[in-house]
């Protein structure tokens, strides 16, 4: 019985994100997202002292935070069991085979108290590419095949907290646009952020020209600006605490000492008994 395909081949992974290193790399977006972490760190009234960061560009995310314990995002993390007060894991998660136990991991190698950001590629990401791509697919070949890599929606990312035990969850996403003068620019890109297809189930014979060319067509045609082609990119952010005593904890139900009525100060008109119900 041969192995499951996996969701991602990381070993091209690796040699993609190797070769954008290689080009000169264009992480603009990776930039947007250290800036987006820098300043909500800013707002927690916390000093960090032992931090790490889970990234698959080690050698970018390092220059950034030189005062980190910087770590791949392999399968398995190479962090230690309640070693750091601070957690970031940096653009890599919408990579990982298994994202629940990415943020597991992350949560156990925190400090009681402790905070896990997250920040990923996410939602509406590329979906223009991907309407277009499976369009032209479906005209041409006859079906369609694993292309853009799949992205959660917000919801849905923000129920993987929850799921990986972490107190005080929030997801919250910054959208980008960014727009290119042809789908070759767009591609070039992808490649110089290291983000080419590396699902382990794309088709790895070349594919025709003509479908390209009908993308870019379909491309013009229903998502152009200006004649440039528009891509958005949603930076996702997952906000969450490694339990602690210390923190906040919700009320139970009818345990609230005052009216409402009475904090808004508002008048409070009670319906007639015999209201329909």
């Amino acid at each position: 019985m041969s192995d499951p395909v996996p969701l991602i081949h990381r070993d091209h992974l690796s040699r993609y994100r190797t070769r954008a290193l290689r080009m000169g790399g264009d992480f603009f977006l990776h930039e947007e997202a250290r800036a987006e972490i820098e300043d909500r760190l800013s707002m927690v009234n916390k000093a960090f002292t032992s931090p790490a960061i889970v990234t698959g560009f080690p050698e970018l995310w390092s220059k950034w935070f030189p005062e980190a314990r910087v770590v791949a995002d392999d399968d398995v993390l190479d962090l230690k069991q309640g070693a750091h007060d601070l957690v970031i894991h940096a653009m890599s998660l919408h990579w990982a085979n298994d994202p629940v136990g990415q943020l597991i991991q992350c949560n156990r190698a925190l400090k009681p108290d402790g905070l896990m950001i997250a920040a990923f590629f996410g939602d509406q990401t590329l979906h223009e590419l991907r309407a277009c791509l499976g369009q032209a697919e479906a005209a041409l070949l006859g079906g369609l095949s694993p292309r853009v890599l799949p992205m959660g929606e917000l919801r849905d990312l923000g129920a993987l907290l929850q799921r990986a035990s972490f107190a005080l969850p929030v997801a919250d996403k910054s959208p980008h646009t960014v727009t290119y003068p042809s789908l070759k620019r767009l591609v070039t890109d992808l490649r110089a952020m290291g983000e080419s297809n590396a699902l382990g189930a794309r088709h790895m014979t070349p594919s025709p020209k003509a479908l390209f060319d009908l993308t870019e067509h379909l491309y013009q045609a229903h998502f152009a600006q200006d004649d440039r082609l528009v891509a958005t990119f949603d930076l996702v952010f997952l906000t969450g605490w490694a339990p602690d005593e210390s923190q906040p904890k919700p009320l139970m139900p009818g345990s609230a000492k005052h009216r409402l009525a009475d904090a808004l100060q508002a008048q409070e008109f009670k319906l007639p008994t015999d209201a329909a119900p």
